[in-house]
């Protein structure tokens, strides 16, 4: 007899509803965006839409340091402002405390999601330590401090960081950039006990799979991108809004009582 068919069930019904989600690069560099957009295409459900978007000039062409954080939310959150409501849900597709995180939760209801949080969220359900391979020395600082400030410190095995740029990513040969993911990856598990390793820069989505073959059996590959993607999706299904009775209850009216506007 088979067992599922002795247990209680119930099936979900198709939905005529389209979940549109915008996945937002805040740096200029339009070649991320459509590897992400690549990257995600194989698990979408058929019922979401994920719309790819990449920070307008004056944007940095990359992501490295907190003034590029702070250049790239002012781009992005101008731009995004005529469009929002397009949009059920906002992925911002940066590795980090990105402030443009917060700034969305503060002028739109949509749930919003970094990818650096959704991948630390996924590692903390599937695993017991999380390792993060990241670019450059001062992300290891920044991600070290991120992790402390979500309250997963108990969980950090550590960074381990490729010593390389954003860019660099890209412009490096392919199989000289997969030996040093790998290399990280190695060293985050066999040294440092992490049995869930987080790829730490939406530039490296586009190895997740090699990172995955080189992995040892038993870890957990994160990427935040995909993940987060999924998350999103599920609390548009079940309604969820971005709460508005406490620190981001709207900016928009405090602007207006100012005569002001960021427009």
């Amino acid at each position: 007899m088979d067992a599922m068919a002795e247990l209680p069930s119930v099936s979900g019904t198709p939905k005529e509803r389209r979940i549109n989600i915008l996945l937002i690069n805040p740096n200029s560099t339009e070649y991320m965006t459509l590897d992400c957009l690549k990257t995600i295409a194989p698990s979408l459900p058929p019922d979401v839409t994920v719309h790819g978007f990449t920070a307008p000039h004056p944007a940095p062409t990359a992501i490295e340091s907190q003034t590029d954080a702070v250049l790239s939310t002012a781009a992005c959150i101008r731009a995004i402002q005529p469009i929002a409501n397009h949009y059920d849900a906002f992925l911002v597709a940066c590795f980090r405390d990105h402030p443009l995180i917060s700034s969305l939760k503060e002028e739109f209801s949509q749930p919003v999601l970094g990818i650096m949080e959704a991948a630390m969220y996924a590692a903390r359900m599937l695993g017991d330590k999380m390792g993060i391979i990241c670019t450059s020395d001062r992300s290891v600082m920044a991600h070290s401090r991120t992790v402390s400030t979500y309250g997963f410190s108990d969980y950090f095995a550590g960074c381990e960081s490729t010593k390389l740029g954003v860019l660099e990513l890209d412009s490096k040969p392919k199989e000289e950039v997969k030996a040093n993911l790998t290399g990280k990856l190695r060293r985050l598990v066999e040294d440092k006990g992490a049995d869930c390793v987080l790829l730490g820069c939406a530039g490296m989505t586009e190895f997740r799979d090699n990172c995955k073959e080189a992995s040892l059996k038993g870890t957990v590959i994160l990427d935040g991108v995909t993940i987060g993607v999924q998350f999103l999706a599920g609390l548009v299904r079940e309604d969820l809004v971005t709460a508005k009775s406490g620190a981001y209850r709207s900016s928009v009216t405090d602007r207006l009582k100012r005569n002001q506007s960021w427009l």
